[in-house]
């Protein structure tokens, strides 16, 4: 599988592995992979993934390991008994606190960047960049500059993530089509080439492997 976009952390029973731009392949019993890095993510068995909103985390962060400990705790607090799927109702709070054990917490946010991802993360088409910025009181250049500084990621980028988490956060219930517009995309496809930019699958395949869906 190749995930272009998203902070990905990558967990299996057996070692999955990172391959970089034709550099040595990384295993570790559990990855954590930094946002908008080009990669193929290789493993043996089922895992788990969990996809983080990008400014939870440092900037700085890079690939990093992770041991069979903090895999073995990671995949209880997702839920995940072993290789069946889930098990229990994850519990995403704890499944954090163990990630950021690793990563250490991002900074805290300018409120200003923090108010204007509040609103490009809402669903439906969104305010244009220069009513976004003149909302939280910055011109359009320095709000794309603060966020870009704070999050690494640029703000149009951002707004395809939160579209794309909308989408598929209504998708257990509704049909992507239905997902699609209600989390302002264009159309079905739109979604769908969204997902494969920043995640490097498609909605439905997020969604395939769980118990009791076909």
């Amino acid at each position: 599988m190749t995930t272009r976009r998203g902070k990905w952390c990558c967990r299996s029973a057996a070692t999955p592995r990172v391959e970089r731009d034709c550099r040595p392949p990384l295993a570790a019993a559990g990855l954590v992979v930094p946002p908008q890095l080009a990669h193929t993510c290789a493993v043996t068995s089922a895992y788990a993934a969990l996809f983080v909103d990008p400014w939870l985390i440092r900037a700085d962060t890079g690939i990093l390991r992770l041991d069979a400990g903090t895999v073995r705790r990671l995949l209880a607090a997702l839920g995940v008994a072993g290789t069946d799927g889930l098990a229990t109702a994850p519990d995403l709070g704890a499944a954090c606190a163990e990630l950021f054990a690793v990563t250490g917490a991002a900074p805290r946010l300018d409120p200003r960047v923090d108010q204007a991802l509040r609103v490009a993360m809402r669903p439906g088409p969104g305010s244009s960049l220069t009513e976004l910025a003149a909302a939280v009181g910055l011109s359009p250049s320095r709000l794309h500059a603060l966020v870009r500084e704070s999050v690494g990621i640029p703000l149009a980028r951002l707004r395809q993530w939160g579209r794309l988490r909308a989408a598929v956060g209504v998708m257990p219930g509704t049909s992507a089509a239905a997902a699609a517009a209600a989390a302002g995309f264009a159309d079905q496809a739109h979604l769908t080439r969204t997902s494969r930019t920043l995640i490097g699958r498609t909605p439905a395949s997020l969604y395939r492997a769980a118990p009791g869906r076909t």
